[in-house]
């Protein structure tokens, strides 16, 4: 390979995917070793990363030409040794002249100044953030005017940032594609209303807050009780949302992403308190784009005093007329309980007549104790269904398993916490032959044994895993019991 010319070396090495085998590849002769690091543009470190401003100088030099580094300190201990801190960012800053996608992650000795000297790299046009307490809206604002080409920024559990300065400078002079705030402390949904003129712009936005978020005092400073209310903002190009864990009011805070949106290919509501029926119905009928749409819901008192999900099958309904390209959907139902099924807003023939009346590639229901085998049965008529995940679906037999497999195009089913699903079921799954893969977790009627052979590709777990479903409802679930069960 010594005999090679290096253009065709380098083509190699671009074919070359994995990190393992560049490492390997660097190995075999000084000539591959100066090839591969030439053309290596990514880089991922983590808490093997002892730096000295030496060894982060070597580091760096070693690989010129560097568009994307990852660091990520997950796990970190002192006994790893020092951590990355504003110095490093200067080494990297200084070395790394291609340098488009940064991603920083549990690194606890960086702070503003160290975001400063990223000031200089002209070309970043991504920056994802993941718990980094020492950084505040100064260093973010540094960002933002250093760095012109920024389109991608991930603030997730920066404890200290606020919105001051950095916001609104992004909104009337940045260009963000994508916007994504989680577990800020600092930043209500209120301040990002001072983002303005950039929501024009934005393709992806999510907010998330996790904690007490039910009892948050927050509100919008400038709305004026008693007169008509909206936002002048334009988000005509928003093509995916997320919203988790918060409360909306009516015509305040985020609330006004629903009533507008036209482009929406993805939507995301998790656990968002004060829905209503109507506004839902109204952006389904506007968003016929709509591919993937995960919903998920806790009991809550409603209009009509009842206590459950706030949506129910009329919003099914206008999902279906007005979203024919509709492909993945999750609806996931916790703290509803079983001795209860009106707790859940949504039907068994609700539910299944969405997925028969739209091209549904992907179904995930989440506690949906409504769903009998009856509904499995009416499922398998489905043309399009290709990967199904039940979770604690606790009306789901045996028999559900045997009617499951008439579906046409049915390859991966998961099932976790499904109780009455014993190993006759996989028997079913078994004796079709038409599962690529199938995963079974935390079933307390399934055994190892009894999966075998029942898909192509199986996973097997006794245990039950975690599943983010009930990712920050770590509220009293008392709170959510007391209550009247009728009007």
């Amino acid at each position: 390979m010594e005999d090679l010319p290096e253009p065709l070396l380098g083509e190699i090495v671009k074919r070359v995917t994995k990190t393992s085998d560049l490492n390997s590849l660097s190995l075999v002769s000084k000539q591959l070793c100066t090839v591969e690091a030439e053309h290596r543009d990514a880089i991922r470190v983590g808490c093997g990363l002892n730096p000295s401003t030496k060894a982060l100088v070597s580091l760096f030099s070693r690989f010129p030409n560097l568009a994307k580094v990852e660091i990520n300190y997950s796990g970190w201990w002192p006994s790893n040794g020092n951590q990355l801190n504003n110095q490093g960012l200067c080494v990297l800053s200084s070395h790394c002249p291609s340098l488009s996608d940064l991603s920083l992650s549990f690194c606890s000795y960086i702070g503003d100044s160290g975001l400063g000297y990223l000031a200089d790299c002209k070309k970043l046009r991504s920056l994802r953030l993941n718990c980094a307490p020492a950084v505040t809206s100064t260093g973010i604002f540094h960002v933002a005017v250093g760095c012109r080409h920024l389109s991608v920024l991930h603030l997730v559990d920066c404890t200290t940032v606020d919105s001051r300065d950095w916001l609104e400078y992004l909104g009337r002079y940045g260009s963000l594609g994508e916007l994504v705030v989680k577990d800020c402390n600092g930043i209500s949904q209120y301040d990002l209303l001072k983002f303005g003129p950039g929501w024009e712009n934005l393709q992806k936005f999510e907010f998330e807050i996790n904690g007490n978020y039910w009892m948050s005092g927050a509100s919008d400073p400038s709305y004026v009780s008693g007169y008509p209310y909206r936002y002048d903002i334009c988000y005509d190009s928003l093509k995916d949302l997320r919203l988790a864990h918060i409360i909306t009011e009516p015509e305040t805070g985020l609330r006004f992403l629903l009533g507008k949106c036209k482009a929406l290919e993805t939507l995301y509501l998790e656990y968002v308190i004060g829905l209503k029926e109507n506004e839902m119905i109204a952006l389904f009928q506007r968003c016929s784009n709509l591919k993937t749409i995960s919903l998920r819901f806790m009991p809550l008192q409603c209009e009509d005093y009842w206590f459950r999900t706030p949506l129910t099958d009329v919003s099914l309904k206008a999902l279906a007329l007005s979203c024919p390209m509709l492909q993945v959907v999750e609806l996931t139902f916790t703290l509803c309980e079983p001795m209860y099924p009106t707790e859940i807003g949504f039907t068994q023939e609700g539910i299944v007549s969405l997925v028969q009346s739209c091209p549904v590639r992907t179904l995930l229901l989440n506690g949906a104790s409504i769903l009998y085998d009856e509904g499995l049965k009416c499922l398998s008529s489905s043309q399009f269904l290709e990967n199904l995940e039940l979770v604690d679906c606790r009306s789901i037999t045996d028999a559900g398993m045997n009617f499951i497999t008439l579906a046409p195009c049915l390859s991966n089913l998961t099932l976790r916490k499904c109780k009455k699903v014993t190993d006759n079921g996989m028997a079913e799954l078994a004796r079709s032959q038409k599962l690529e893969s199938l995963t079974v977790i935390g079933c307390c009627q399934i055994s190892q044994e009894g999966v075998q052979g029942a898909a192509k590709s199986v996973h097997y777990s006794a245990e039950t895993e975690s599943h983010d479903s009930l990712k920050g409802m770590n509220m009293d679930r008392d709170m959510n019991r007391k209550r009247r069960r009728s009007p």
